[in-house]
């Protein structure tokens, strides 16, 4: 494990990572809850997840990146930003929730820094059900983007990495529940 990985497992445990009782986005009970907006709104927590997302970036061959706001906004900024300062500039977009409601009436933001056709992968902090990606995906699909895989931050392993394969959506993480845990010493 990098020493990058192993910090950012001590971040997100520090600030992002509680257990107890919660209820889910998708409604299911859980024993934990991870807010990684937490560390990914951190200096070094930024930087970290950006840096760590352009490692994996690198095994495709893609123009940017995006995901859904408001968990990817970050994650976004943190590749575009990092890719930039290493010299492989990624530009980025954010899908709306709902569409703009009023002049072009789009669901995505910064769609002028790309091109119809363009490879691009989808951005996510957590991957429970995988049911927020696959709606993502079909604007970006909408939006003329070819989607080349999906990097999340946390993967719950409640069933989203088989959801997503089956929409035909790869999905690799930084980590899972048992790597962060580990990674951070617990």
């Amino acid at each position: 494990m990098t020493d990058f990985k192993k910090r950012l497992a001590e971040l997100l445990l520090a600030l992002s990572y509680r257990e107890g009782d919660f209820t889910l986005t998708s409604g299911k009970k859980s024993d934990y809850y991870f807010d990684c907006k937490q560390t990914a709104l951190h200096p070094e927590g930024g930087y970290l997840i950006g840096r760590i997302f352009v490692e994996m970036l690198k095994k495709y061959d893609v123009t940017g990146v995006g995901g859904m706001t408001l968990g990817a906004d970050p994650l976004v900024t943190g590749v575009t930003v990092v890719s930039h300062i290493e010299g492989r500039p990624m530009p980025g977009f954010i899908i709306r929730k709902k569409s703009k409601g009023h002049g072009t009436n789009q669901y995505l933001e910064g769609l002028a820094n790309f091109d119809q056709g363009d490879r691009v992968v989808l951005l996510e902090d957590v991957c429970t059900t995988g049911g927020t990606l696959i709606t993502a995906a079909e604007r970006v699909r909408d939006a003329g983007l070819e989607i080349a895989g999906v990097l999340a931050v946390l993967d719950r392993e409640e069933g989203g990495r088989e959801r997503l394969k089956e929409a035909g959506l790869e999905l690799d993480a930084i980590f899972t529940r048992k790597e962060l845990l580990a990674a951070g010493g617990r």
